[in-house]
């Protein structure tokens, strides 16, 4: 079970009429794995394997690129699957400032236990790390994270950017509240003190420091991601 057939170099034949828009299914790990070109023989392939391992794209060729590579590397955060940009599309982005510090946050569960840090952008040095926190969630620790590599970067007068990969942390940090709805318990006490003390810091504070987003699609994964997709 979940070895790999031998990769098929035109698509494969489904039960549907190819005048219906139609997607193909990586079977990453599953019995058999594979390429497939409906959905009733992909949920074949993955019935009764545990941790099976499988997503759709839109294009044969698409899928045949996935197909050579690893799970994880389509395998977002939330569990929607990542766009695949050409080589051309990449040159778009240009490439990332590495003159900056780069965040993120981990969290076990939603909430769970939760992590987050900073890291120089060009050395993956790690700059600051707090956590885990008993009871957090992955929205908190990118607010938290941002907000920390604003202030330290104020501290040592820097004029590195900031890069992160969340544009609901981003959103709250310009309107200096951290809009979560997690509710407060024992648990979480310290992190809410802690979502407290950022609040304050950013209403009485100013900066010139660049908050920008980290473009996942073109460049992998921030150089701060714990690495837990």
């Amino acid at each position: 079970m979940g070895g790999k057939h031998p990769l098929p170099t035109s698509p494969p034949k489904g039960r549907h009429s190819m005048a219906k828009k139609e997607k193909f299914y990586v079977v990453w790990y599953g019995n058999p794995a594979g390429i497939f070109a409906s959905w009733e023989e992909c949920q074949r392939s993955i019935k009764g394997v545990k941790g099976a391992q499988f997503m759709s794209f839109e294009s044969f060729a698409e899928a045949k690129t996935a197909y050579h590579k690893e799970y994880s590397d389509y395998k977002g955060k939330g569990g929607k699957s990542k766009k695949i940009l050409s080589e051309e599309d990449k040159k778009n982005f240009g490439e990332p400032n590495l003159y900056s510090i780069s965040v993120d946050a981990a969290s076990s569960g939603n909430p769970g236990k939760m992590e987050y840090r900073g890291v120089d952008t060009q050395t993956h040095q790690q700059l600051f790390y707090q956590g885990p926190f008993a009871q957090g969630t992955n929205n908190i620790g990118e607010f938290l994270a941002i907000v920390h590599g604003l202030a330290l970067l104020k501290q040592k007068n820097s004029d590195r950017i900031i890069y992160t990969d969340s544009n609901i942390a981003m959103g709250w940090v310009k309107k200096k509240k951290c809009n979560t709805k997690l509710k407060p318990s024992p648990k979480n006490q310290a992190l809410l003190e802690l979502v407290t003390r950022a609040e304050s810091w950013l209403k009485n504070n100013s900066y010139t420091t660049k908050i920008l987003k980290w473009e996942t699609k073109a460049w992998g994964e921030i150089p701060a991601d714990f690495g837990r997709k």
